[in-house]
């Protein structure tokens, strides 16, 4: 599948989901297969403000960090034609939400036991620090609801490798571009 970028404007696939759910990973092999690149608003943060996400939590707190990723959802909105995965609180900002409108975007959906076993103890996800499976769990419940309100389409991610996971979202996106053409005057 090769990608239409005719009259395109933004990125080609968004892909949003909790901490966990793989989307640089998934992303990663979406781009690859569509010869496109990979874009991700955590290492856009991280880049910008030359210190890891850690670093910006401790240091500035959660708001400061907020305003930064947002600024960095806005950018690569605007600028990236490829496949962008943003960072998994990135749709609390009704900014984003509201600039999130008229993109493709997929929800990779974890449970919470494939994210537990994928995020671990990983002290650079400041908002994990502690008990992680209860904190895991509070992030996917109050998240899940403005996940699926913003994507046209959700995928499992949980006993899945990423290339299936690559491999359904290719298929989704597929039938929509082929319908798109067929509705097309």
């Amino acid at each position: 599948m090769s990608p239409d970028r005719t009259g395109a404007s933004g990125p080609f696939l968004v892909l949003i989901g909790a901490p966990g759910a793989g989307k640089t990973t998934v992303g990663t092999r979406i781009a690859d297969r569509l010869g496109l690149e990979l874009r991700d608003t955590d290492a856009d943060v991280v880049a910008g403000a030359g210190r890891e996400i850690s670093d910006i939590f401790v240091t500035d707190g959660e708001p400061a960090f907020r305003a930064l990723e947002e600024a960095a959802v806005a950018t690569a909105l605007d600028e990236h034609e490829g496949v962008l995965a943003l960072g998994g609180g990135a749709v609390l900002s009704a900014a984003t939400r509201e600039r999130l409108a008229g993109h493709r975007v997929v929800h990779l959906e974890v449970g919470l036991a494939g994210a537990a076993s994928r995020v671990g103890l990983n002290a650079s996800r400041p908002l994990l620090v502690g008990n992680v499976r209860g904190r895991l769990k509070g992030l996917l419940d109050e998240r899940r609801p403005i996940y699926t309100s913003l994507a046209r389409w959700t995928v499992g991610t949980d006993d899945r490798t990423a290339d299936e996971v690559a491999d359904l979202v290719l298929e989704l996106i597929g039938d929509d571009h082929a319908q798109r053409i067929e509705e097309t005057p």
